[in-house]
Order: C-alpha cells, then sequence, then structure tokens
C-alpha cells in the first residue's frame, strides 16, 4: 500500500522528468516525438498548460508546421 510520502515523492519524480523532458523539447528545433509521448504518459496535471504553451510556441515559430503537432496540441487542449 502507497503512504502519502510515497504517493508525493511519485509525483515529485513525474514534476521533475516532465520538466527536464520539458525543456528539451523547447530547445529542440525538431523535437522528439518519443519525448513528447513520455511527457503525455507521466505528466502530472498541473504542467499540462506549461507543455500546451511549449506545443505552441514550436507550431508559432515554424512556417509550416506538421499536422501531427497540430493534432498533438488539439488533443491535449482537450485535457484542459
Amino acid at each position: 500500500m502507497a503512504t502519502q510520502d510515497t504517493v508525493a515523492l511519485g509525483e515529485e519524480a513525474r514534476t521533475a522528468f516532465t520538466r527536464l523532458l520539458l525543456e528539451r523539447v523547447r530547445q529542440d528545433k525538431y523535437p522528439s516525438v518519443s519525448q513528447m509521448d513520455l511527457i503525455e504518459q507521466v505528466m502530472p496535471p498541473t504542467l499540462i498548460r506549461d507543455y500546451l504553451n511549449v506545443l505552441l510556441e514550436k507550431v508559432a515559430q515554424d512556417n509550416s508546421p506538421s499536422i501531427p503537432m497540430l493534432a498533438r496540441i488539439a488533443r491535449i487542449s482537450q485535457q484542459l
């Protein structure tokens, strides 16, 4: 059975991991689909807006954003 400490530690780990990957996605011109998939698997609800903002920044900087990126943004925005 998970204790409150274990649950809190897990949440902290997921947040730290998500923030690390978010920064990589932010820095890469063409972010890794695998990294974005990982973010979506583990990201706590409190980071959904941050993730969506990073993706929107990517699209805003690209003259011809990919359909998969636009679809990802649409899917994520449904979670808000």
